[in-house]
C-alpha cells in the first residue's frame, strides 16, 4: 500500500522536524548550529510540511504562549477550553495566525531564528494551493484504491495534525512524573509516533532541558541523535540544556 506508506514517511520526518528544529531549536534554542545547517532546515521544513508550513518564529511565539498559560484562557492550543479534538487544532490554527500577523502580542522572552523570504512563500496562497496540487498528482500515481485517497487531508494538513495531536491528548490522557500548575501529562505507550515529544508533563517541568525523557523506562531518540551530532561537532548543545 504506497500511499500507506507515503503517510507513515511523512509523518515520521514531520516529526522529526517539529521535534528537532521548529520545537527543540528554534522555539528552546537548546544547542547551536551554523548557519548553512539551520538554511537547510528552514528548507526542509518547507518541503516537508508545504501546505501546512508554519513559520519557525512564530510556531516558536506561540510555544512559548503555551508554556506561560499552559491549559489557562491565554494558551493557544489547549483542550481544556474546546469541544475536542478537531476544536483543539481549531484553535491553535487561530491563534498562530494571529501570532503571525502580529494580532496577538505574545511578548517574546527572545528573539527566533526566521527567514522572512520563505516565510512568505510558505504562507502564500498558491505555495499552498501548488502543495496540494502536487499531493493529489503523487496520490493519483500511487493510489491503488478509491479509499486511499480518503488519506489525502492528513498529507495536506500533516504540521497542524501532528502538533494539534500530541497537544491534544498529552494535556488529557497518560501518566504524571510531577507536579505541574497544568494538565501536562506523559504518553509511554503512544511515543513511538512523537519521537520523545510525548513526554509532555517531563518537559513542563523542565522545559529547557534537551532530554524529554525522565524515568528508566522512558526513551527520547531525539536527545541521543542530537548528543551524536554533538559528539561530531556538527552541533554545539548549550550547557543548560544538558
Amino acid at each position: 500500500m504506497n500511499v500507506v506508506i507515503l503517510i507513515i514517511a511523512h509523518w515520521y520526518i514531520g516529526i522529526f522536524i517539529q521535534s528537532l528544529f521548529l520545537h527543540r531549536y528554534v522555539a528552546h534554542q537548546n544547542f547551536e548550529m551554523n548557519t548553512y545547517l539551520e538554511k537547510f532546515f528552514f528548507i526542509l521544513n518547507y518541503i516537508i510540511f508545504g501546505s501546512s508550513y508554519m513559520s519557525p518564529a512564530a510556531f516558536a511565539r506561540m510555544h512559548e504562549l503555551h508554556h506561560h498559560h499552559a491549559d489557562g484562557e491565554e494558551d493557544p492550543h489547549t483542550p481544556s477550553n474546546t469541544w475536542g479534538f478537531l476544536g483543539t487544532i481549531v484553535r491553535a490554527r487561530n491563534s498562530y495566525q494571529d501570532v503571525y500577523h502580529g494580532r496577538k502580542n505574545s511578548q517574546p522572552a527572545r528573539t527566533y531564528p526566521e527567514w522572512k523570504f520563505l516565510d512568505r512563500l510558505g504562507h502564500h496562497w498558491l505555495s499552498r494551493v501548488t502543495w496540494v496540487i502536487v499531493y493529489i498528482f503523487l496520490y493519483s500515481v500511487i493510489a491503488e484504491q478509491w479509499w486511499h485517497y480518503l488519506l489525502l487531508p492528513i498529507t495536506v494538513a500533516m504540521g497542524a495534525l501532528q502538533g494539534g495531536l500530541v497537544n491534544h491528548l498529552a494535556h488529557k490522557v497518560g501518566y504524571r512524573n510531577y507536579n505541574t500548575a497544568d494538565n501536562s501529562r506523559n504518553i509511554l505507550r503512544l511515543d513511538l509516533l512523537f519521537l520523545g515529544e510525548a513526554y509532555h508533563n517531563n518537559h513542563h517541568k523542565f522545559p529547557h532541558k534537551l532530554n524529554l525523557a525522565k524515568k528508566w523506562y522512558e526513551f527520547d531518540p531525539i536527545f541521543f541523535f542530537l548528543k551524536c551530532l554533538d559528539y561530531l561537532h556538527i552541533i554545539k548543545i548549550k550547557k543548560r540544556a544538558l
